[in-house]
């Protein structure tokens, strides 16, 4: 998947509303997915939160294979910033 499907994917769940903050998903070289609210774009801006995590990660958070509990717990991502933001994730993906 691109970043670009993938913002559309999460694009779908964020349209619903029920997420007021921003978090940025941070795919080094590879490229962010930010949600702004009920918007997702692959643009970088400031955000509230920061998950630092690979590609392959991100795909596996957005499949269902991981919760973004899980995948925390077993270090496959970071958290910088407002954790309450993070903690608000599994209602997106």
């Amino acid at each position: 998947m691109t970043m670009d499907e993938i913002a559309a994917k999460i694009q779908e769940h964020a349209a619903s509303g029920g997420f007021s903050r921003s978090v940025k998903f941070d795919c080094g070289g590879d490229g962010v997915v930010v949600i702004d609210r009920a918007t997702v774009t692959t643009v970088d801006q400031p955000v509230d939160c920061t998950v630092a995590l690979s590609k392959e990660n991100f795909e596996a958070l957005i499949s269902g294979e991981w919760s973004p509990t899980m995948a925390f717990m077993m270090g496959k991502l970071k958290v910088t910033g407002d954790m309450s933001v993070a903690m608000q994730l599994s209602q997106l993906l």
